[in-house]
């Protein structure tokens, strides 16, 4: 009888820790286009939702070899790309990828990209949490 209580607590207990949400949640998700690159950025906005700082280590996409979080930023007028190796989200913040600032890179495309393509992207978390996203693809020209 008491193996029964302690699985129907166990039970109980997991069925709780699906049912908390992402601490993190992602919206407008896109990635611009580049015709004939075997490149190309993401762009999205992550809000912190829990009360505990969320560790971003890294990003992944199916449909790229490599993908890496990068920072644009204009030093004495030059615009320079780097890596920007983890990303800490504080409690109720918001971070913005967009064009000009940080931004995910998907290297090594297995495909060309056409807009209105669904690029899938899996954002790892520390703790090995992830979050799946999922992102437009939009033309060249798009802001």
């Amino acid at each position: 009888m008491k193996s029964i209580q302690a699985l129907a607590t166990l039970t109980l207990l997991a069925s709780v820790a699906v049912a908390q949400p992402p601490p993190l949640v992602a919206r407008n998700a896109w990635v611009r286009a580049i015709p004939g690159a075997d490149t190309a950025a993401a762009y999205l906005t992550l809000r912190n939702v829990s009360s505990n700082p969320v560790t971003v280590l890294g990003v992944e996409s199916p449909l790229a070899g490599h993908a890496m979080i990068h920072e644009t930023t204009v030093q004495g007028g030059q615009s320079r790309m780097r890596p920007h190796e983890q990303l800490v989200v504080a409690p109720g913040m918001t971070v913005k990828f967009e064009p000009g600032g940080l931004h995910v890179m998907l290297h090594d495309l297995k495909q060309p990209l056409s807009v209105g393509q669904i690029v899938p992207l899996v954002i790892t978390l520390a703790g090995g949490g992830t979050l799946q996203v999922t992102a437009a693809v939009r033309p060249l020209s798009a802001e």
